[in-house]
């Protein structure tokens, strides 16, 4: 879904259906604990760019939404763990860098490549 920044992000929700007024991020809403997410947030957050550069089925992220100093400079702080091999993910963008190994085209005995 279309989120209020503009770009798509899997866990945004909106609804606004027959008087509704409802938006939330529920990637952050598994995460309670920190402050409260406001729409103005998803302009700061790399997710929709962590989802559109890796759409691994084994990327798992978390986010946070951290404080800024008197509530000015909030941020969404996001870790990424890869579920098949168990490790952090230093770069969600990229990947762990073992699942996608075996799409890799392999050489032939005797190419030198």
């Amino acid at each position: 879904m279309r989120t209020p920044a503009g770009q798509e992000c899997p866990h945004y929700y909106a609804d606004f259906h027959r008087g509704h007024n409802r938006q939330e991020c529920r990637l952050l809403g598994r995460n309670p604990a920190g402050p409260r997410w406001q729409p103005s947030d998803c302009g700061h957050c790399l997710v929709p760019r962590i989802v559109m550069a890796n759409a691994c089925p084994y990327l798992r992220l978390e986010a946070v939404l951290q404080p800024g100093v008197l509530g000015i400079g909030r941020h969404v702080e996001v870790h990424a763990s890869c579920d098949q091999y168990g490790t952090t993910v230093t770069e969600p963008e990229i990947g762990c860098g073992h699942c996608h190994e075996a799409f890799l085209p392999r050489s032939a005995p005797g190419d030198d490549r």
